[in-house]
């Protein structure tokens, strides 16, 4: 695999279109993070680690609107791709549909969101988009 986080984005992508309640992934501390900052910010419900034989997982149980049943993520967007490295300072942060999403940066403090980037005035690799 190339890219475990476009791999990682497509995984919840399509259990969201196929209505899953959960869905899991291989492991790794930069997936962990990620998926972390997901369920702070309120895009999944909540997650759980599973220590395997081969390798960890993680499980994610995927959020939906109670009475319409539509997904809480409308798109996961891959920006920084290995052929082509996307990064961001503190004056160029992205703001995702105005404030109303998040961008998932890749940092010297870690994996964070756009918003605690700004907070800590640290630039870094943006990963992806979440809304």
């Amino acid at each position: 695999m190339t890219d475990p986080i476009a791999d990682y984005l497509t995984r919840i992508r399509n259990a969201y279109m196929a209505g899953k309640k959960i869905v899991e992934i291989p492991s790794s501390k930069m997936k962990l993070a990620m998926t972390k900052i997901l369920c702070d910010k309120g895009y999944i419900l909540s997650y759980k680690l599973v220590e395997g034989e081969p390798f960890n997982t993680i499980k994610i149980a995927l959020k939906y609107h109670p009475q319409t049943k539509t997904p809480a993520v409308k798109k996961l967007i891959r920006v920084s791709k290995p052929g082509l490295r996307k990064y961001a300072g503190v004056e160029t942060m992205p703001r995702v549909l105005n404030g109303l999403g998040i961008a998932i940066i890749s940092t010297s403090k870690g994996i964070i969101s756009d918003k605690e980037a700004k907070e800590l005035n640290v630039g870094g690799e943006v990963l992806c988009y979440v809304y």
